[in-house]
C-alpha cells in the first residue's frame, strides 16, 4: 500500500508563516525540512492503526516560479525588479532545497504576465468613505497582483492519474479551498482514501462530504 502527498505550495507558505511566527529567521533549508517533517508526521498519523504501514510513494509540491519582471509603482513612479525582492529570492532557493529532498517532485506552473496594480482593500474602504483621497496614497497602499496559471490543473491531473493508474491507495492533500473537489470525487470513486490537511485552518463544512478524513494537529498547536 502506498500514499502520495500533494501540497498546494502557495497555500502552504501562507499557512506556514502563520504557524511558525519565527519564519523570518529560518533559512530556506529549514523551511523545507519543516515541510518534509510535517508531511511525514501526517503520513504516520493517518496510518497509525494499520498493521501493514503505507509506504510513501512521492511528495508532489505545486508552485510557480517567482515573478521577476520589472514594474513601476503607480504612486511613486519608481521602478523596481521583482527578481531582487526577498520573496523572489526565497522562493527560488526554497524550490532548490525541495529538489534535494528524497521522493519530492516539484511541479511548477507559471505566473500570468497580465498582472496589474490594485489598491489594498482596507485602503479602498477609506477612499470610498472619503476618509482619505488619492493624493494621500503611499507606495505601500498598492500591490501588484499576478495570477498563478496551471497549478490547480496540475494538481487535478495528478490526482486523476494516480487514481486511474492505481499507483497509490491513499492521497493526502495540503490545501484549503474547494478547487480540489472534482478530482477528490473522482479519486474516491476509484477507491482512493482521500485525506485533507488544511494546516489548522478552518474549511467549509460541505467539504467534509468529499473527503475520507481531516487532519491538522500534526502541525504546531500554538497558532490560530
Amino acid at each position: 500500500m502506498k500514499s502520495a502527498i500533494l501540497v498546494d505550495g502557495s497555500y502552504f507558505i501562507k499557512r506556514y508563516r502563520m504557524l511558525y511566527p519565527d519564519w523570518q529567521q529560518k533559512s530556506e533549508k529549514q523551511v523545507a525540512r519543516d515541510l518534509y517533517g510535517g508531511l511525514l508526521r501526517d503520513l504516520r498519523y493517518v496510518n497509525r492503526k494499520i498493521i501493514n504501514k503505507r509506504e510513501l510513494y512521492r511528495i508532489f509540491y505545486y508552485d510557480c516560479p517567482p515573478l521577476e519582471k520589472r514594474v513601476e509603482n503607480p504612486v511613486t513612479k519608481k521602478g523596481f525588479t521583482f527578481a531582487r525582492t526577498r520573496e523572489a529570492l526565497f522562493r527560488k532557493q526554497f524550490h532548490q532545497e525541495l529538489k534535494c529532498l528524497r521522493k519530492v517532485a516539484l511541479r511548477l506552473g507559471r505566473i500570468a504576465d497580465d498582472g496589474h496594480w490594485i489598491i489594498r482593500p482596507e485602503i479602498t474602504k477609506d477612499l470610498l468613505a472619503k476618509k482619505i483621497t488619492v493624493d494621500n496614497l503611499t507606495e505601500k497602499d498598492v500591490k501588484y497582483e499576478a495570477r498563478q496559471k496551471g497549478v490547480d490543473m496540475k494538481i487535478g491531473l495528478d490526482i486523476s492519474s494516480l487514481a486511474y493508474k492505481k499507483a497509490v491507495d491513499q492521497i493526502i492533500l495540503i490545501a484549503g479551498d474547494s478547487d480540489f473537489v472534482p478530482a477528490a470525487k473522482l479519486a474516491r470513486r476509484e477507491g482512493i482514501d482521500f485525506i485533507l490537511d488544511p494546516m489548522r485552518n478552518n474549511i467549509n463544512h460541505d467539504l467534509h462530504e468529499h473527503i475520507d478524513g481531516l487532519i491538522s494537529h500534526t502541525w504546531p498547536s500554538s497558532i490560530k
